[in-house]
């Protein structure tokens, strides 16, 4: 049984996700395995609620297992089960209009390196209390900013910038052309630029 699981530990996610679509139950659980952290640490940034967030994730993942069929091999499994988890956060967010992100680090960060890591970052090494304490503040005007973005220009910075996925990546996930995520990213730059302008004094 263990070597069997560290077997489908070693396999590809294409191998996984061909072992799934024959209705084998450990594969849909090395998925999850796989998924459950990046999927829940995406969709919390987006939503800022932890309870609100496990339920997405977990409707992400019913979501995925219940297309899997659907899934083109030819294409990364991460980038498509990020997209309906993306969508379902979106869906989400337009519903409610909620308006924060978490630029903390991921709330799976076990380490403080860990939680640094996965921060949007906001300036360099801290130096002293007082530094501490006006990063505090940026930290909340930039989370406020990015917080008033359009929904899609949220996904783009979130991607981009926080998850470290590539352009071609990011267009793949949010169902869009290359040209059109270089310009959401563009924009939502800018109006951060904009939001933030008296911050630089």
């Amino acid at each position: 049984m263990t070597d069997r699981r560290a077997a489908l530990a070693a396999a590809t996610d294409q191998e996984v996700v061909a072992l799934a679509r024959t209705g084998h139950e450990p594969a849909y659980r090395e998925l999850i395995r796989r998924y459950e952290r990046p999927i829940f640490s995406l969709v919390f940034r987006m939503v800022r609620d932890r309870e609100l967030a496990e339920d997405l994730a977990q409707e992400t993942f019913v979501k995925a297992l219940n297309a899997i069929e659907s899934y083109r091999p030819e294409f990364k499994f991460s980038s498509w089960i990020f997209k309906i988890a993306n969508n379902a956060a979106i869906d989400h967010l337009r519903r409610r209009e909620l308006d924060t992100l978490s630029l903390d680090g991921s709330p799976h960060a076990e380490t403080p390196e860990a939680m640094e890591a996965t921060a949007l970052q906001i300036g360099n090494r801290l130096e002293s209390p007082l530094d501490a304490v006006e990063a505090k503040e940026l930290g909340g005007a930039i989370e406020a900013a990015i917080g008033r973005l359009r929904p899609e220009y949220r996904s783009c910075i979130l991607l981009r910038h926080v998850e470290g996925r590539a352009y071609e990546e990011i267009a793949e996930i949010l169902n869009l052309p290359l040209g059109t995520v270089k310009t959401y990213i563009h924009r939502a730059r800018n109006e951060l630029r904009q939001s933030l302008a008296h911050l630089r004094e």
